[in-house]
């Protein structure tokens, strides 16, 4: 190194120290920390909604709840509070953003007329009342109020039921009064926690 290379070498040097004392050290900026993710997502808690098994999830979703903004979920995650599962969630659940965010997700009810091969979205009072006219209709067709010995039964056997796979003992039993008070006897809670 000779005296010409020493001097420019330090003067690059000198030059560069005082720009990183006025502040304009880029390394200051690039060691910044991220925000992490979650810090402004809302958290709730739910259970999957694959299996009969109900283990607990967390959900974290952004957006700040006012009337015309859709949230939108960014993570999900095991619970790990929940006396289930605690934290831990099969490859189903590991997998439910995927489901969540799918374009194929049915969100709204749909009907298949007779004799078409189309399906046409309708409102939720319409399902609700499409589903209990038709309940009504079975049952009135096909209720059997005596059995061939004269003993009073009250079935509806052409009607099954499927609850949630992740009702508690209450919904369970407030389903089965209801099922049973309409005559049902092929139901099922799915509540084998």
């Amino acid at each position: 190194m000779n005296r010409r290379q020493f001097f420019k070498i330090g003067s690059a040097s000198l030059v560069g120290s005082s720009i990183a004392v006025l502040g304009f050290s880029p390394t200051a900026a690039m060691a910044e920390v991220r925000e992490f993710k979650l810090a402004r997502a809302t958290e709730t808690r739910n259970n999957c909604p694959y299996c009969a098994v109900s283990c607990g999830v967390l959900v974290y979703s952004i957006g700040d709840k006012s009337k015309n903004v859709k949230g939108r979920v960014i993570h999900i995650e095991g619970d790990p509070d929940d006396p289930v599962n605690r934290g831990s969630l099969c490859p189903k659940g590991a997998g439910l953003m995927d489901m969540v965010n799918s374009p194929k997700r049915l969100k709204f009810p749909e009907v298949r007329e007779p004799g078409t091969n189309e399906w046409k979205r309708i409102s939720w009072h319409d399902a609700f009342e499409r589903i209990a006219k038709h309940m009504k209709a079975d049952r009135d067709a096909n209720f059997i109020a005596k059995n061939a010995a004269g003993v009073t039964v009250n079935r509806w056997n052409t009607m099954g039921f499927l609850a949630s796979s992740s009702a508690n003992n209450e919904a369970g039993y407030l389903t089965h009064k209801v099922l049973r008070s309409l005559g049902a006897v092929a139901f099922d809670t799915q509540a084998r926690i």
